[in-house]
């Protein structure tokens, strides 16, 4: 695919500095790049390439200028990148139809435009609404909904009676609506407590690789629009995640905690059950969150506190040794005093 930069301007809404005759022919890292190709400096940490590249163009915020090559400012270089990510690499689309080595079950309802590929397996009773793409070797249980433009990836389990939104995506290895873990203690065995909610997964959701979302106890775990969880996250039984919500890879939520919307929690934070993340909140990486949070608060360390607290706590931890060697030579002097003086 060729475009001119003129073109690439006018497709991200961007402001042009440089020749717009000159041709784009391929997207590339600013470090890798060679002339013809496109990219992107979105931080200023890598500045240090701006005058290294070869690129015939680089996609930057305001303010950022080079006589290297040609830029194209935009308020956000991201959204203008992803734009032309999807020109120069747009989605694979998958064949049509279900693949014959597929199983359908009974009384399955399914849209138009669907896709089920290769040994995916459909239960009894499900609804695959139009659009969906489910690939190979994918489990959906019985009385599961799929909705519009969703796309399953391969080896995903879908349990019984699951409900998911419209346009999610689901990548491989997830398992949602497995059984959570519940179980009550009688003499000195642990019995299993039937675990018989679900898990509803709202509009525009996107779970990544090897995610574990399990069903509710009873009622329903619940994912709301727009919330994007990443690798490796479990999130446990009648955990509710409020919209618009990210959770960075090796995230854990334990059971009937509730997070409200555009919350962030970042890698291997974990939070204890039955409490509640206030929306807007920010939860460092591997904080440890054991009471309820208001909203609008930026928490880190373990336990997690308030940020600006943590860092000071961190800050005295890094002088307790010169600490102890003061008050062990304060100890020992203080025994030559009182032994000298005795």
């Amino acid at each position: 695919m060729e475009k001119t930069l003129a073109e690439v301007a006018e497709i991200v809404d961007g402001v042009l500095t440089g020749d717009p005759t000159t041709l784009v022919t391929g997207i590339a890292p600013i470090q890798d790049a060679k002339p013809g190709d496109i990219t992107l400096l979105a931080d200023r940490k890598y500045l240090q390439h701006l005058e290294k590249t070869q690129a015939s163009c680089i996609i930057v915020p305001p303010g950022i200028e080079t006589a290297q090559c040609a830029t194209i400012q935009t308020a956000n270089p991201w959204a203008a990148f992803s734009k032309l990510l999807l020109l120069f690499f747009p989605p694979r689309t998958p064949s049509l139809g279900v693949h014959e080595s597929a199983f359908i079950g009974e009384d399955v309802q399914m849209g138009t435009e669907v896709s089920i590929g290769y040994l995916s397996y459909v239960g009894d009773g499900c609804r695959v609404a139009d659009r969906a793409t489910i690939l190979p070797f994918v489990y959906i249980g019985e009385g599961s909904r799929i909705g519009r433009e969703v796309t399953i990836h391969p080896h995903v389990t879908i349990c019984e009676d699951t409900v998911i939104g419209d346009r999610v995506i689901i990548h491989s290895g997830s398992v949602i609506g497995s059984d959570g873990f519940g179980y009550t203690t009688l003499d000195t065995s642990h019995q299993k407590i039937p675990q018989v909610g679900r898990v509803i997964i709202e509009d525009d959701v996107e779970i990544g690789a090897n995610v574990a979302v399990d069903r509710g106890t009873i009622g329903a775990t619940v994912i709301r629009r727009g919330s994007k969880i990443d690798n490796l996250v479990h999130i446990a039984h009648n955990v509710v995640i409020g919209e618009n919500c990210l959770l960075v890879a090796q995230v854990g939520i334990a059971g009937s905690t509730e997070i409200g919307k555009n919350c962030v929690l970042a890698g291997q934070a974990g939070v204890i059950e039955h409490v509640r993340i206030g929306e807007g909140t920010m939860v460092g990486a591997q904080a440890g969150v054991t009471k309820s949070i208001p909203p609008h608060t930026k928490v880190s360390g373990y336990p997690a506190r308030p940020h600006a607290q943590s860092k000071k706590a961190y800050a005295a931890l890094s002088m307790l040794p010169e600490l102890l060697s003061r008050v062990s030579r304060l100890e020992r002097d203080l025994k030559k005093a009182v032994t000298k003086n005795g």
